[in-house]
């Protein structure tokens, strides 16, 4: 029913554009470079943030990528690789620092490409023009966490940047024709259904190429978990989150690549939803609603 999958989904697959863009097995590589963040500063940062050390810090990028390499290798030998520069904030630091992590990971067999996290606010001008020369280089996307559209809710989540920063950011690396695809969460606090089906009406006019979407949850020593003990704003069921997200994938344009489409928390360090930890039932749920609407991707789009 749907052109973009290769497995009855009706939303487009990171699966399906991976076989059909490297004509085989992908896997993406997190690495922790320890770049930290700009909106942590003075014990800040994003109040769903989980402040501490962090996986793989303090581990060369080199040795990351090898123990992951190492494991995969085993059971797809020809298997191919993109360096995913996840942790924090990939382009807060030096430009000369940063060339030396991303070419590292390039240099190495088998390396495709790279997708580096970041936030709209941290890319100055020598680091978008040296990302639009690596992307003549290599597959090059850009990871940009906006969370939401509704400037109330992203004052509250302290993310520390406006709209119109993320929509300048998107512009800029667009100019460079460098993919994009961006972060929402689902269930942040006091939003309600339309308003999260507004952000994502927002992103299908853009030109982003992909989206990960998030659910919300509370990890155990952060600044939400406090809010969430004070306030008990309402935290979102499953078949909440299954609803709108179906919503939401009706709403986007069908050429946009669904990167992510829940969350997937420590499951020693999530107090809620604990039904977030039961990854697979979340996504056939998703599967299931989709089949029983008779729907798919972009539906509803109107340009």
């Amino acid at each position: 029913m749907f052109k973009y999958t290769l497995d009855n989904k009706r939303y487009y697959t990171l699966n399906y554009y991976n076989k059909i863009k490297y004509k085989g097995k992908v896997f993406k590589v997190s690495l922790n470079a320890g770049f930290g963040c700009p909106n942590k500063k003075n014990g800040l940062g994003c109040i769903y943030c989980y402040n501490g050390s962090g996986e793989n810090r303090g581990m060369d990028i080199i040795e990351q990528f090898n123990k992951v390499k190492d494991i995969v290798s085993k059971k797809w030998p020809n298997s191919k690789y993109i360096g995913y520069f996840q942790a924090d904030t990939n382009t807060y630091a030096p430009l000369n620092i940063l060339k030396d992590n991303y070419e590292k990971i390039l240099k190495l067999q088998n390396v495709i490409g790279l997708n580096i996290a970041t936030r709209c606010d941290c890319l100055p001008n020598d680091v978008l023009d040296y990302l639009g020369e690596l992307n003549k280089k290599t597959n090059l996307v850009i990871e940009l966490g906006l969370q939401t559209i509704h400037e109330s809710t992203s004052k509250l989540i302290n993310r520390g940047h406006t709209l119109r920063q993320f929509e300048d950011a998107v512009k800029e690396l667009r100019k460079r024709n460098i993919d994009i695809v961006v972060h929402i969460i689902n269930g942040l606090p006091y939003e309600t259904k339309n308003m999260m089906i507004d952000t994502v009406k927002y992103l299908s006019k853009l030109d982003i190429q992909g989206i990960k979407i998030h659910m919300l949850f509370i990890i155990k020593g952060t600044k939400l978990e406090e809010l969430y003990n004070k306030e008990h704003f309402h935290i979102l069921t499953k078949e909440e989150y299954v609803d709108i997200v179906c919503d939401e994938l009706e709403y986007l344009r069908e050429d946009i690549v669904i990167n992510r489409i829940t969350g997937d928390p420590d499951k020693e360090k999530v107090i809620e939803p604990i039904w977030l930890i039961k990854k697979f039932g979340v996504l056939n749920e998703i599967d299931k609603e989709m089949e029983r609407r008779n729907t798919y991707q972009g539906i509803k789009y109107r340009a």
